[in-house]
């Protein structure tokens, strides 16, 4: 009762009955709000010096921490028609399976007996090699056999040149001595002149001596005739020799001009003959590639093109397939301000979307529903937005993280940082701070960048 009429009835009421009213009248409120604030007072001291746990907070999705386990885009190779179709949404399938058969749509593939009419002229054109090779290795036996013909050919008329050197050299010396017999021949006649003239010699012996001196000039005569002719021979014998040599090279350019023609059509035989070789390999391949396989085992998903004989163009993306075993990891975006306080290795607690959480910031081992994490890469280079990506991967220390969880669900995440009291936290907080910078024990700081300077 307030007690601001004048006419104040408290006189009237009789207090004995009303226990209530006594108890309320005599309280005294003043002293216990004294107490009540006295220990609250002592409370919020005492918590003022309690460990608070620095974080940095982020947001992210779910990933895979491995690239080849993420969702993966099936394109075509080449260009085609859609023939029939051996999967649908949701199927699993094992590396190798065949989802799509193609049908050919280029005019240069028509041919359903391409491969036989290309393996028909590979063979062909291996028979044409091997005949240049025939003939390469004729030309190389007929070029031996000129090499022995022309070295017997030569032996023979070197032979014969020593024969008519020597024979020179022997009627050299007939010469020298019929020169000789002519010139006694001519002293004797000389003489018998002079004695016939005395009249010591007949006519006779005269005539006797001039036959004798005449047959000394004729025999000398005929040893310089024969002279000649030997050096004729010897002449002859070289003019010989030369024109066998010249003969035999002669042949052998012939020879050798047809075995390099030989060698390049063989070249060019080799050429043709693996052009068309990767042509039957792209040939085979292309055919091969009319049935779009599975690169690897997982469950179909998002078939864009589905239509019978509809047309994809070269590398147009078909379906997706989400692998079936794959690691899960969360990517998380940090502003450039809380990048130097993330290390490799450093505990993050995750709460993933969907799964219920109570979360305490500052005191992540009360909070209930979220899962631990630590980092594994750190980006080096900031995004589009300006944010720098985390990848965290599952704490083996910890429970698993849950089994119906999909690559794409929203996460949001604290990045556990140094332990300091809620005093500290909450002066940091009002003047704007940054955390404390803080290396958790055997995390590794990410490595600064190399920055090379030009000489």
């Amino acid at each position: 009762m307030l007690n601001i009429s004048l006419n104040s009835v408290t006189r009237h009421v009789d207090r004995s009955r009303l226990s209530s009213l006594q108890f309320v009248e005599n309280r005294h409120a003043g002293r216990v709000l004294l107490r009540l604030l006295t220990i609250f007072s002592i409370l919020f001291v005492i918590a003022m010096f309690l460990p608070w746990t620095q974080n940095v907070r982020s947001t992210g999705q779910v990933t895979t921490l491995q690239p080849n386990q993420r969702p993966q885009g099936i394109q075509t190779v080449i260009g085609g028609q859609i023939r029939q179709w051996y999967v649908r949404e949701g199927d699993y399938v094992e590396a190798g399976d065949t989802l799509l058969w193609l049908s050919e749509t280029k005019d240069a593939y028509f041919d359903t007996s391409l491969l036989d009419r290309t393996q028909s002229q590979i063979r062909a054109r291996e028979m044409s090699l091997q005949s240049y090779e025939s003939k390469i290795d004729a030309l190389a036996n007929q070029m031996q056999a000129m090499r022995e013909s022309g070295r017997l050919r030569t032996e023979q008329s070197v032979n014969n040149l020593q024969r008519a050197r020597l024979t020179v050299a022997s009627d050299s010396m007939d010469l020298i001595a019929a020169r000789l017999n002519a010139e006694v021949a001519e002293e004797q006649f000389e003489r018998f002149q002079e004695l016939y003239d005395q009249g010591l010699k007949s006519l006779t012996e005269l005539e006797n001596r001039r036959v004798t001196y005449q047959r000394a000039q004729a025999q000398l005569n005929s040893a310089e005739n024969k002279l000649l002719a030997s050096r004729n021979e010897v002449i002859n014998a070289r003019v010989e020799l030369n024109a066998i040599q010249a003969k035999l090279q002669d042949d052998l350019a012939k020879a050798s001009s047809e075995r390099f023609t030989a060698m390049s059509g063989q070249f060019d035989a080799e050429a043709g003959l693996t052009s068309l070789q990767s042509q039957y390999s792209n040939y085979e391949r292309r055919t091969d590639l009319y049935y779009v396989r599975a690169p690897q085992a997982g469950y179909v998903t998002q078939i864009m093109s589905a239509g019978i004989g509809e047309t994809l163009s070269t590398g147009e993306e078909i379906l997706t397939i989400v692998p079936a075993d794959y690691q899960l990891a969360v990517e998380l975006y940090v502003e450039p301000l809380d990048l130097p306080l993330m290390n490799i290795g450093q505990e993050v607690n995750i709460q993933f979307d969907g799964w219920p959480a109570i979360v305490f910031s500052g005191w992540p081992n009360t909070s209930y529903g979220t899962y631990r994490g630590e980092i594994v890469a750190i980006d080096r280079a900031s995004t589009t937005t300006g944010m720098y990506r985390l990848m965290i991967a599952p704490d083996p220390d910890e429970r698993d993280w849950p089994e119906a969880l999909r690559v794409g669900s929203g996460a949001s995440a604290l990045i556990l940082l140094k332990n300091v009291p809620i005093w500290y936290e909450i002066w940091r907080q009002i003047n704007g701070f940054p955390p404390d910078l803080y290396a958790p024990p055997g995390a590794t700081p990410p490595a600064p960048p190399k920055i090379k300077v030009p000489k």
